[in-house]
């Protein structure tokens, strides 16, 4: 039997995914269960229990396998990446109603129906998905209306597969968004976060970490001793992190030093990140 990721293959000893059956050892394969997920943001956990920490995040309407329900959690399987972990059992809902649209602001409000003076009933992020099934307009305001009767902005939407040009633009319009280790939305976000939902928003699904992203995206570079080779969109890889250049000298990155996505110069992050962690560890053109 081959090593397999367990954040990206879902097996426990006692339990594990149907389509794993003579891959890996457990007591008992179940095929996984299709659900969708219901709240604006899910919390994917390292076990079940609301003290675990949280290794990524889903969003409202992305598409999930749950392999076993218990005490109140799930332990499913990300379709959109593949993250496994365990969300909390409320968060999980039928796949009605196919999506249609994607949130393309980065945060958006829900309204209990078209007028912008309602209280709001909920938010979403950037890459939640949602089906529309009508349009209002109230006092000049466009509106996509939900088969639950609540309204989004017209504007803060865009159909499936109508895709950003620039993914580096997409992260930019994340600058001053707080970060959030495990984060992945408009609310808060980490750098792995940041590339993964940048990059979505250009119709690339691509993996969840850092190590992952620095294993499988793109092609490898060498920008030379002084950095000169790098170019917009290009990556660079730190252990445990990723910015993104947006010049040949800047970057943006969500990051723990400001607590915020913030651009930074490279020479500048090279110098203070190595201080603690060592320099790069790789470059990668996407």
């Amino acid at each position: 039997m081959t090593a397999r990721d367990a954040r990206l293959h879902a097996f426990r000893s006692d339990l594990a995914d149907a389509r794993l059956q003579g891959e890996v050892a457990a007591d008992r394969f179940v095929a996984g269960r299709p659900a969708r997920i219901t709240a604006s943001v899910a919390d994917i956990r390292k076990a079940p229990r609301p003290d675990a920490g949280v290794n990524t995040q889903v969003l409202f309407g992305d598409d999930v396998l749950v392999f076993e329900v218990a005490e109140g959690w799930a332990w499913v399987q990300a379709e959109r990446d593949g993250y496994v972990g365990y969300v909390a059992d409320t968060m999980l809902g039928r796949r009605d109603h196919a999506p249609t649209h994607i949130v393309s602001a980065p945060r958006t409000f829900l309204y209990p129906g078209p007028d912008l003076r309602f209280p709001i009933a909920g938010q979403l992020s950037m890459g939640s998905t949602v089906a529309v099934t009508g349009a209002a307009e109230t006092r000049g305001t466009h509106y996509a209306v939900l088969p639950s009767g609540e309204a989004i902005i017209a504007g803060h939407l865009r159909p499936l597969g109508d895709v950003a040009a620039d993914y580096v633009s997409v992260a930019e319009m994340f600058l001053g968004t707080p970060y959030l280790w495990g984060g992945a939305s408009g609310f808060g976000i980490d750098c792995s976060g940041l590339v993964q939902l940048a990059m979505r928003m250009t119709g690339r699904n691509v993996l969840r970490d850092s190590d992952m992203q620095a294993a499988t995206l793109g092609e490898p570079l060498e920008p030379g001793p002084d950095f000169s080779g790098l170019r917009r969109g290009d990556l660079v890889f730190w252990k445990g992190h990723v910015a993104v250049m947006t010049d040949a000298d800047t970057m943006i990155h969500a990051n723990g030093h400001t607590m915020l996505v913030s651009r930074e110069g490279l020479k500048d992050a090279v110098a203070r990140i190595g201080y603690l962690y060592g320099g790069p560890t790789g470059f990668r053109r996407p």
